[in-house]
């Protein structure tokens, strides 16, 4: 099989320290963009391009990492170059998460609803958001997902497809079963507040470590349980929460366009 020939026979150096060079610029970008920006639960998320420019920078910054198993397990089979096709690919179903998520929110702030607010019912909003972001953990799906991102060889060998749209295909085809593992776990961060960098590393963190280190379904385990612990403290007792920042207290901010 051309697959295995080239797996045995293909050294991706280059690709590796591309991959980790895109990871480490998109990072600096994310932190130097979000700096001062944490405005808790329910921050602005600004207007659609302003917030497209940071999604797309912070995904790249915490899911680069964990990708770059299945990235460079393509590479040794492919032609390099075809691999950020395969980047590509993945970043875009990454995209459509972030904008399902900015519709979402959208509709939520249009219709204003007081009921959301930091002082009444929020807290309890977030934590329930946290508490099923720690239950997805346990389900069948999220299983599933998480098996296939890490068993990259099983994937691209048995998903194989040639050419470019091919590379795109299979690209986005992973994105989709990451956004499939990890959706409950960006959930949690949308809850804890989107622009904190203190999550966002939390986040992307906890993705890393389900997905690259050794017995990572155990680990997800531990993070449901930890999650429900955290839910449950959002919503019963917030300000004591470390890290997380109070809305009512956080300083205005000046969003983009």
């Amino acid at each position: 099989m051309r697959a295995v020939a080239s797996l045995r026979s293909t050294r991706p150096v280059w690709t590796a320290a591309a991959l980790l060079a895109a990871a480490l610029v998109a990072w600096i970008v994310s932190v130097e963009r979000m700096r001062g920006m944490d405005a808790g639960p329910g921050t602005d998320l600004g207007g659609l391009a302003w917030f497209l420019g940071i999604w797309v920078t912070m995904t790249a910054a915490m899911m680069l990492p964990s990708a770059a198993p299945m990235v460079l397990t393509y590479a040794r089979v492919a032609r390099e170059s075809r691999a950020w096709i395969f980047v590509g690919g993945y970043l875009v179903a990454w995209i459509a998460y972030g904008l399902a998520a900015y519709a979402l929110y959208r509709l939520v702030a249009g219709a204003s609803p007081g009921w959301l607010a930091w002082d009444r019912d929020g807290p309890y909003v977030a934590g329930a958001a946290i508490v099923v972001a720690g239950l997805y953990q346990l389900s069948p799906l999220k299983e599933a997902c998480l098996r296939h991102c890490r068993r990259p060889f099983h994937y691209v060998v048995h998903g194989w497809r040639e050419g470019r749209v091919g590379a795109l295909r299979m690209g986005a085809e992973h994105g989709l079963y990451c956004v499939g593992c990890c959706w409950g776990l960006m959930l949690a961060l949308f809850a804890l507040g989107v622009m904190s960098l203190f999550w966002t590393a939390a986040v992307a963190a906890a993705i890393f470590a389900e997905k690259v280190l050794p017995h990572g379904l155990g680990l997800a385990r531990v993070l449901a349980a930890s999650l429900v612990v955290l839910g449950l403290w959002v919503a019963l007792a917030a300000t004591t929460v470390p890290g997380l920042t109070d809305p009512a207290r956080a300083p205005a901010m000046k969003m983009g366009p």
